[in-house]
């Protein structure tokens, strides 16, 4: 593994920006910045959706005739899950590879502002889509509830850019390993590529969905579409979304919390094996998604859940390496109590309490997920809004959480500032305040789905109805979680621009952690990625051959369209 003292390699004819931190050019800034710009839009306009999509539902507030919930509802979902998740990983881990590599090759630089450029595109096209309310149809949208066939054409632009990402990151993470032979890619390039990996298998299953059905059907080529074989392309590409939000996140536990705690990383093998098992299994989990379909056999379902659960693995290995990183931080400054070494973690470093938060947060959004893919349990509360609050606790707390953190040093380390006292207690209280107001919500929510409430309505009255009178405090806790999410979200933004253009100059520093040992590097063998590449297809093949074979055999009746109001 490559350590932070070691001095990499640049590519050639790359200008060095000598007013920023060691380690990333000018070039590679503007590219990364761009991307995290729109993050930062999207987080801002899918924020503002959010609140008034939730204060509708609990009743606080009536919508003028001219937006619809579900359209409102439809760009909270687009804005977070795909746009502001897709930009800012593509944003940080660019930032990152050029770090650990030596700069972003310029063939990388090409396929990355054109990616950047149809991505922005895309977003702009299904963003004025769905505000206009031609594209009420949500983010999984379901066939076949139908859409402006331009929106689906958004859509397939930003998959086109997201693929054209991965083709500049793998060009970059090939020509560091022809420059450097016989050595091991630095681990932090690891989990990049295997993110983009992963955005692969996801984009392929979305543009086979959305180009080679969607589209043809939305612009009346083909009368009908089927809704099964749309769900389940849609799903393989949505849950590995998830392991792709999740991927991003845990790459800043591995490798860069250890060094803001002093620290060193646990070991370099457990998390190359940790990632490899997270590639290799997550596809085939996306059918958990789909349990209480028609159309795939018991038989099919009870293997696609132990797929499911080959995921768990990774997650508890992670949560093991992440306590022993901690402890073995405090051990090395003295510490002998059993449980004294947490008392020594920075606090009152926001970059750090941001990451712990969120890995505390992980914990109930783990046991959430095994609970969804479990059969039986699954049945209670597939379509209540409890899964809305799992969603919240995963990518709204774990991973938004550690986005946050990430923040706290990415934006500095390429705006070339600091962050001074005064933004670090702030950045606390953002942490602080984001994770009440999502603690708030998604506990609301979780108790409602077990009480029969179900998701994507807009009403929850039923007409006066007395089990759904049991719902309203739980409506009204959501609704006062929204409003102090927003509170944080303009504090974020605040935090953000002090940081990107008012803070003080100075050198910051993308937190790279060292090994603690030479002989627990991996062996080489984990680099080559034909391997993992291979198994995962292999895995998929199992988990999707037969059910899509089913599906294309004509056997499935085919839908007309049906229009959202």
């Amino acid at each position: 593994m490559a350590h932070i003292n070691e001095a990499p390699i640049r590519h050639k004819g790359i200008a060095v920006n000598e007013a920023a931190a060691a380690g990333i050019t000018t070039r590679d800034i503007r590219l990364s910045a761009a991307n995290l710009s729109i993050a930062f839009i999207a987080l801002v306009v899918g924020g503002v959706a959010g609140l008034l999509q939730g204060l509708v539902r609990s009743g606080f507030l009536e919508l003028p005739s001219w937006i619809s919930y579900y359209a409102l509802l439809t760009a909270h979902g687009v804005m977070f899950v795909l746009v502001l998740t897709s930009f800012f990983s593509i944003g940080y881990l660019y930032a990152g590879t050029s770090r650990v590599l030596g700069g972003l090759a310029p063939k990388t630089l090409a396929f990355g502002w054109t990616g950047f450029a149809l991505m922005t595109v895309g977003t702009v096209m299904a963003a004025f889509f769905i505000l206009t309310g031609n594209a009420n149809v949500l983010y999984t949208f379901y066939t076949p509830m139908q859409a402006h066939p331009w929106f689906y054409i958004g859509l397939a632009l930003i998959v086109v850019g997201i693929l054209l990402n991965c083709v500049g990151m793998f060009i970059t993470y090939q020509s560091w390993r022809k420059r450097n032979p016989g050595k091991l890619t630095p681990l932090f390039a690891f989990f990049a590529n295997a993110v983009f990996v992963l955005w692969v298998f996801a984009s392929l299953f979305i543009a086979v969905f959305v180009v080679g059905m969607v589209i043809p059907w939305a612009f009346g080529w083909v009368e009908t579409i089927d809704p099964m074989m749309g769900r389940t392309l849609f799903w393989a590409f949505g849950h590995t979304l998830v392991n792709i939000w999740m991927l991003t996140a845990i790459s800043a536990w591995y490798v860069s919390m250890p060094k803001l705690i002093g620290g060193k990383v646990f070991s370099d093998s457990l998390a190359r094996v940790a990632v490899v098992i997270l590639v290799v299994a997550n596809v085939p989990g996306g059918f958990h998604h789909q349990i209480l379909d028609p159309g795939l056999s018991v038989n099919l379902k009870f293997l696609h859940v132990i797929q499911t659960f080959m995921i768990i693995f990774p997650s508890l290995m992670t949560a093991f390496a992440m306590i022993a990183t901690m402890e073995r931080a405090g051990r090395a400054k003295g510490v002998t109590s059993l449980l004294g070494w947490w008392k020594t973690l920075p606090w009152s470093d926001a970059r750090f309490f941001a990451l712990i938060v969120a890995m505390l947060a992980f914990i109930p959004a783990g046991l959430g997920g095994i609970i969804n893919a479990s059969n039986q349990i699954n049945q209670v509360v597939h379509n209540s809004i409890w899964v809305t609050g799992h969603l919240h606790l995963t990518v709204g707390t774990t991973v938004m959480l550690t986005f946050f953190g990430i923040s706290y040093w990415l934006i500095p380390y390429l705006s070339g500032r600091k962050m001074t006292r005064t933004i670090n207690r702030l950045a606390i209280a953002q942490t602080i305040i984001w994770a009440g107001g999502m603690l708030l919500m998604s506990g609301a929510m979780h108790i409602n789905g077990l009480l029969g409430s179900p998701r994507r309505t807009a009403n929850t009255t039923y007409n006066g109805s007395s089990a759904a009178s049991d719902w309203a405090m739980y409506e009204m806790l959501m609704a006062m979680g929204g409003v102090i999410l927003v509170i944080a979200i303009v504090l974020l933004v605040y935090i953000w621009a002090q940081l990107a253009f008012i803070a003080p100059k100075g050198e910051g520093d993308f937190p790279i952690g060292e090994d603690y040992s030479p002989s627990d590097a991996s062996p080489l063998f984990m680099d080559r990625w034909s391997i993992w590449v291979g198994l995962a297809t292999i895995s998929i093949a199992i988990a999707y051959v037969i059910p899509l074979i089913n599906f294309a055999s004509g056997d499935m009746p085919g839908s007309p369209p049906f229009l959202m109001p």
